[in-house]
């Protein structure tokens, strides 16, 4: 990190940056007054007591012999040759180890329990054998249940790539999008229904969406709906499947709490871990101290260098990313938000101008914090403390993707 990066003392990074930066900051300050500052204040931000030395730690390369050496190409699959111009069409030839290890089991009928970090695959991992499955035998039908809008809209968009021209349709079943219209789509018998444990239990209760003619089942991401409080709506969910299914399970970590869903909806399951660390090795990640200083203005002098190509910024509070949002764009940065009080659309276009590269600096809530495939990000900066390390490895899996470096800074105070 030119002008300021240097070998850290006591665990602490103080910012010292270069004077012409200093400079473009202290011009905004008869602009913006430091005493009432905007944005986020670091006085009220009651941040989690943490130890900052987890946040800290330089990128490693991946040494060749541990490479993961896949046993298969996606051209070896049994799977229907329109499927594979699919794959290949999206530029897909060597498995990761998630979908090397799951694709056979799966074909098989196997259920299956994946554990692996996010962004390794997962989703190509089920959708596969699934269209295979269902292109063969289009009187069955999969349900997919995921956390978060965002991850539901990626695995549809997924699903119809992979499926193209195969004739099988998808209805998208989420929350902050009109419900008639997806009631409309469910009427049509839509061989794929994907959708978030809310929005799905709210369509089984209005008898617009019948489980017991879904003999397959994916629970993605389930220690993100148990932190979100879904567990509730997620059993409810299971107890309206058939008995007789291929289910199939997939999360980064289990505790005690998942593995009771996991006997629930399981019979004889295949497990496939391919988690080696708590965080990608090849993300530099190092802290911030604040000293004082007003938070918005490092973020400033921070995002004006070049290599700050793309830039996902996590904040606390939705009411906080907005006013951070509305601040950087004032200061000429191209920006967009990304929280909870954003319409389905508008989150859609914050993700999509973004991932497009029409905004390099993208403001989030932890909403976004879990199975965004976006590709490129060079830095992840937690603007706030996450509330918990968890959280902190699902921020920062956002950067150093596909075997490229990325870097995660963390503010504190």
């Amino acid at each position: 990190m030119p002008g300021w990066s240097r070998p850290i003392k006591d665990i602490i990074l103080e910012i010292t940056l270069p004077n012409k930066l200093t400079m473009y900051r202290t011009n905004y300050s008869n602009r913006f007054n430091r005493s009432r500052p905007r944005g986020f204040s670091s006085k009220n931000n009651h941040q989690p007591q943490v130890d900052i030395s987890l946040y800290v730690k330089k990128a490693q390369e991946v040494e060749e012999e541990f490479v993961y050496v896949p046993k298969h190409t996606f051209a070896d699959f049994p799977i229907h040759e329109r499927i594979k111009a699919n794959i290949s069409q999206k530029g897909y030839v060597t498995p990761t180890p998630i979908q090397d290890q799951a694709i056979p089991h799966l074909l098989e009928g196997r259920d299956v329990v994946g554990i692996a970090n996010t962004g390794t695959g997962k989703t190509a991992a089920f959708l596969i054998p699934l269209i295979n499955k269902i292109h063969f035998n289009r009187n069955q039908k999969v349900i997919i249940i995921t956390p978060t809008r965002e991850l539901a809209l990626q695995i549809d968009q997924e699903f119809r790539a992979f499926a193209g021209n195969l004739n099988l349709y998808s209805a998208l079943c989420i929350g902050g999008a009109n419900i008639n219209t997806q009631i409309s789509t469910l009427r049509r018998n839509p061989h794929f229904v994907i959708g978030t444990p809310g929005r799905l239990k709210d369509l089984i209760e209005r008898r617009s969406l019948n489980l017991s003619t879904f003999s397959n089942i994916v629970l993605d991401e389930v220690d993100r709906m148990m932190d979100m409080g879904f567990i509730k709506d997620v059993r409810f969910l299971i107890s309206h499947l058939p008995s007789l299914r291929q289910s199939l399970f997939f999360s980064a970590t289990i505790n005690p709490e998942i593995t009771g869903i996991m006997h629930s909806l399981l019979k004889d399951p295949i497990t496939i871990s391919v988690k080696t660390q708590e965080t990608a090795a090849n993300v530099d990640q190092d802290i911030i101290k604040i000293n004082g200083q007003r938070k918005a203005d490092v973020l400033h002098d921070l995002l004006i260098q070049d290599e700050y190509k793309k830039v996902l910024v996590f904040g606390r509070t939705k009411h906080g990313v907005e006013k951070l949002a509305k601040e950087l764009a004032e200061r000429g940065f191209k920006v967009a938000a990304l929280h909870s009080n954003k319409t389905q659309g508008q989150r859609q276009k914050a993700l999509s101008s973004f991932k497009l590269n029409q905004v390099n600096v993208l403001l989030a809530t932890d909403v976004a914090s879990r199975g965004l495939d976006i590709d490129d990000v060079t830095h992840v900066i937690n603007y706030d403390l996450p509330q918990n390390y968890q959280d902190y490895i699902h921020r920062i899996g956002r950067t150093g993707r596909a075997n490229k470096k990325g870097s995660a800074l963390t503010f504190v105070d």
